[in-house]
């Protein structure tokens, strides 16, 4: 699944899922934008992959802000060339009581998690259509197909990302271009840990009886992102560990 002569872009690249998905197509030959808006972050996995022979810059910005994205796509563009791999892995986790969401804290949810996959592949898939290939990985929920309680916000931005996915998945069918998403389960990363969850005893209710690693969800990026894929479009990849059957 060599993914040699690539350029990719991970948005949120700089910690858990990203920073894993980031490392992965890096090591599969990809040269990749890692862009977070803590760029301290983007760095240090930056640092990581080019300490392994990889191709990797780091850029800061905000996805939610169209003028960051298109700055960002910019420099991209300048140091790494067209991009035709994009993962939209971006996003915020909440957790608050349906009653207690206001409206300022929804607003945030849906720009974060849901405009942003918007703008940013927007900005972006242009390039993949000059190309005549190109690869949309969206990182969506498991959330989104179970349901979640003190998570409405959340949820409903996850689940707008997967009908975003197939909506995309349709238009750009003939072109050369596949969007799919992956939706994780239970991944222990420093989002997840931020939340009131106590992650050991969560993990033992698991039919697998662990978490899941970031590492897991980027594997299942990288073969979407990878030419065997090429007949793969509007697709959920499960990647949960048998929490949620599809």
């Amino acid at each position: 699944m060599a993914l040699d002569g690539k350029v990719a872009v991970v948005t949120g690249g700089g910690r858990g899922i990203g920073e894993a998905v980031a490392t992965v197509l890096a090591a599969q030959g990809a040269a990749v934008a890692i862009w977070d808006l803590n760029v301290a972050n983007a760095e240090k996995t930056v640092a990581a992959i080019r300490e392994t022979g990889g191709t990797a810059i780091a850029v800061a910005g905000d996805v939610s802000v169209a003028a960051d994205v298109a700055a960002a796509a910019a420099r991209t563009r300048a140091e790494l060339g067209p991009v035709t791999i994009l993962v939209n892995n971006a996003g915020v986790s909440a957790f608050e009581p349906f009653t207690s969401i206001t409206e300022e804290s929804w607003d945030r949810v849906i720009r974060i998690n849901l405009k942003g996959p918007f703008l940013v592949t927007k900005e972006l898939v242009p390039d993949m259509l000059a190309a005549g290939w190109g690869r949309i990985i969206n990182i969506s929920s498991s959330s989104a197909q179970t349901g979640a309680p003190a998570m409405a916000h959340y949820a409903s931005s996850k689940g707008g990302v997967i009908g975003l996915t197939k909506a995309l998945a349709i238009e750009y069918a003939d072109k050369g271009i596949t969007v799919n998403n992956v939706p994780p389960g239970f991944i222990d990363t420093p989002l997840l840990r931020e939340g009131p969850i106590d992650v050991v005893a969560a993990a033992a209710a698991m039919p697998m009886k662990r978490a899941g690693r970031p590492e897991d969800i980027a594997y299942a990026v990288a073969y979407l992102a990878s030419e065997e894929a090429g007949y793969v479009t509007g697709h959920t990849l499960s990647t949960n560990g048998g929490r949620y059957l599809n």
